[in-house]
């Protein structure tokens, strides 16, 4: 089976329009940072060094030091899908990040987004 063409993808080609979805409706590009970390475990460091050597997306999450163990919670539709019911785990993980990142563009509470109910 072929890999979707996302995975390919560069998580630098994608991250500048995460920042600009967000700065339309008034939140920052530290609160897409603060969200990207939560998910993955990378601190901002390592972060950037990750849009500055342009990993694919399937790189991206495979280095991810760990997956927020709260990530469970992150539930509703992206792109038309149901994000807790998506069965390939890469496109999960893609579709978490969406998912959060939309969470930010919607207004939601930080507290809210990364879960801390």
């Amino acid at each position: 089976m072929e890999k979707h063409r996302i995975f390919t993808t560069a998580f630098a080609s994608v991250y500048p329009h995460y920042i600009a979805k967000a700065a339309k409706k008034g939140r920052t590009k530290a609160e897409v940072d603060t969200i990207i970390c939560w998910l993955t475990g990378y601190s901002l460091d390592d972060l950037q060094r990750q849009v500055d050597i342009k990993t694919d997306f399937e790189t991206f999450f495979g280095e991810a030091p760990e997956l927020n163990p709260n990530v469970s919670k992150i539930t509703g539709v992206i792109c038309g899908w149901r994000v807790e019911d998506i069965e390939d785990p890469l496109m999960q993980k893609i579709r978490y990040l969406d998912k959060l990142v939309d969470e930010l563009a919607k207004g939601k509470a930080m507290e809210k987004i990364l879960r801390a109910y």
